[in-house]
């Protein structure tokens, strides 16, 4: 006949008793939540969160859509037209870009709508010299 234990003594199964072995013997003091805050804890986090911890963990980029790289390539255009160090200079910067916008409304580009004209070139160089005088 087997011995049966009284009711209310512990029972540790085999998982429970892996589990408090590997906390006796120090496993687990390193994981996040040991002193250490999770990572992103607090934060709205969305659904493709692992993806872009990845990437950034892995120091990769994703390109942009076209348009969306046209876009950002005319808003730096235009801060360096702005920062140019002559008139010429300026006007050459916003020529180059609207020649690029020009054609992508021509041919389009792939990604979400471009929402970009050309830029007024006399305007801009206005400005330039206007944030010139003394």
């Amino acid at each position: 006949m087997t011995e049966r234990k009284p009711l209310g003594m512990p029972f540790e199964s085999w998982i429970d008793r892996q589990i408090r072995e590997a906390e006796e013997r120090g496993e687990f003091e390193d994981l996040p939540g040991k002193g250490k805050p999770l990572p992103g804890e607090g934060k709205h986090l969305d659904e493709m969160w692992w993806i872009k911890q990845k990437i950034e963990s892995e120091g990769l980029s994703m390109p942009l859509p076209p348009t969306l790289a046209l876009r950002k390539e005319a808003e730096e255009a235009l801060a360096q037209a702005r920062g140019a160090r002559s008139e010429a200079e300026a006007r050459r910067i916003v020529e180059e870009i609207n020649g690029k916008i020009r054609k992508a409304i021509r041919t389009g580009l792939s990604g979400p709508p471009l929402n970009l004209m050309p830029f007024d070139a006399d305007r801009i160089v206005s400005e330039w010299r206007r944030a010139r005088r003394p």
